[in-house]
């Protein structure tokens, strides 16, 4: 193999590697902004997804947790270390998550914390990196009452807060 050769090689797993990172980090982006399209375009169209209490398509699986997602006020779905291996067009990608939900019951607001790792499995098709598979593993979990301060005056009119909408103010984040 020539230096080139293996230069090219190198480059193309470092850009492969970012490409599948940016799927998961999409796909995070559209289930706490409930932004299904967006959702939908991180898996290939015949995808799978088995979520422990959802198992079946992607697509199915698109429908169904934006129902769920209804019950909380906000949710937010951080992704930290990711090991990525990758043969050819073909991916595998355990990611580490911590999932923050705002929920509000009779008893006042809580929050929930999930902690888990998807398990992906992606393909490139027509040159684009998604999802074909996506599996979750729960290692922990935490439920507490809230204890939001910046909800009331006089701070809660003076910042940002997050929607789960295209209101968000990401949204409106461009380049020109």
């Amino acid at each position: 193999m020539a230096p080139s050769d293996s230069f090219e090689n190198a480059l193309r797993l470092v850009l492969d590697r970012q490409d599948i990172a940016q799927v998961i980090n999409r796909l995070a982006r559209a289930v706490d902004r409930r932004d299904k399209d967006l959702m939908d375009a991180c898996f290939h169209e015949d995808a799978t997804d088995d979520h422990g209490i959802f198992k079946g398509t992607a697509r199915a699986f698109s429908e169904w947790v934006m129902v769920q997602l209804a019950n909380y006020r906000r949710t937010q779905h951080s992704i930290s270390n990711q090991l990525i291996e990758i043969e050819g067009d073909l991916a595998v990608c355990e990611s580490y998550f911590h999932a923050h939900h705002v929920m509000e019951t009779p008893q006042g607001e809580i929050n929930i914390v999930v902690a888990g790792r998807y398990l992906d499995r992606l393909e490139r098709r027509e040159n684009a990196w998604k999802i074909a598979h996506r599996g979750v593993v729960y290692d922990w979990n935490r439920i507490d009452p809230s204890t939001d301060g910046w909800k009331t005056e006089p701070i809660a009119s003076q910042l940002a807060r997050g929607q789960a909408s295209a209101q968000d103010p990401s949204y409106a984040l461009k380049l020109h």
